[in-house]
């Protein structure tokens, strides 16, 4: 089983540690591939992603297609001669390419399948609060996220768990998934099972598209849970956006950290309740949304307390959803 020729597919840091994983328990990863390097932040400056900067720190061979279908990339491939391929977190693939192992392609996804299929699941899980969610490995097929699954394992969400705590978790359970599922894949002890069996009848599964910088921003008539909810999801990165307004300037701010309260009120949804000194919340459609941590547009991420002792928000307001 060691000596099976594995080739390996992916680009953040979640999927780093799957790589490591694989190297630590003595698997042959014959290969690499990985994202081209691009230009980031505001000095535009050229960036390795995060599995090529460990793959060559490894020693291995990386390869950065710009087109997987490229037919130089493709024989770059079949040369490799792997035995399995593993995916995390990387590109769809052409077909050409994930039939070529002959034990198959495995993906590694932060949902239990057939739920939250997508680019963003760890996110979507705690927008929507969600309870639970866990990890799935699945053969690739010609849709996104829809191959028969292989293992899952649950995991029960805590209710002030942000979505970078839940990725951190999430990726040190699949990095130890996806290393049971080759030995199940190599000892024939996995039956694959098609997704639909996971489902109730007529049961839709839930999406995980890509957060757009339009979903990140606070619509304060809803519900304060849902607004939290909102904080979670998007915590450290990219983070949930709200807007304040003098009457002349506007400035954006992010919340890192909230309370939903539940209190009944008549306030019009988006007043400001403030000491000045250590207490911010925010009228919400139901209840209040208290403030721990936040970043005014320009400045650092900072607690409340330190906050309010650096800008008042006497004669601010905050900007509805639907005037941005």
């Amino acid at each position: 089983m060691k000596n099976l020729r594995i080739v390996f597919m992916g680009t953040p840091e979640f999927a780093v540690a799957t790589l490591g994983s694989l190297l630590i328990n003595g698997f042959n990863v014959v290969g690499v591939i990985t994202v081209p390097d691009k230009p980031s932040g505001r000095g535009r400056k050229i960036t390795k992603s995060a599995v090529k900067m460990f793959a060559e720190s490894s020693c291995l061979p990386v390869f950065q297609p710009e087109n997987l279908r490229d037919e130089d990339f493709i024989n770059d491939l079949k040369q490799l001669d792997g035995d399995i391929f593993i995916v995390v977190a990387f590109r769809m693939l052409p077909e050409v390419i994930w039939r070529m192992p002959p034990m198959g392609t495995v993906n590694l996804h932060a949902s239990l399948l057939p739920q939250y299929r997508g680019a963003a699941p760890i996110n979507h899980v705690l927008i929507n609060g969600e309870t639970k969610t866990g990890i799935t490995t699945f053969f690739i097929d010609s849709n996104i996220d829809t191959g028969n699954i292989l293992m899952r394992k649950e995991v029960l969400i805590s209710q002030d768990e942000n979505a970078g705590e839940l990725h951190d978790r999430l990726m040190k359970l699949g990095a130890r998934l996806v290393i049971e599922t080759i030995k199940g894949i190599a000892d024939n002890a996995i039956t694959p099972v098609q997704q639909s069996l996971y489902m109730k009848p007529g049961e839709k599964p839930k999406q995980a598209p890509k957060i757009h910088p339009q979903d990140c921003i606070i619509n304060w008539d809803k519900h304060c849970y849902e607004i939290n909810n909102l904080v979670r999801g998007l915590a450290p990165s990219p983070g949930a956006k709200s807007y304040l307004t003098d009457g002349v300037s506007i400035l954006s701010f992010k919340i890192f950290e909230s309370q939903a309260n539940s209190e009944e009120h008549n306030f019009q949804a988006g007043k400001i309740f403030t000491d000045g000194k250590q207490f911010l919340k925010i009228a919400c459609g139901k209840g209040f949304l208290k403030i721990d941590s936040l970043q005014l547009e320009g400045k650092r991420k900072m607690n409340t307390g330190d906050f309010l002792r650096g800008f008042s928000l006497s004669g601010f307001n905050i900007v509805t959803n639907q005037q941005v």
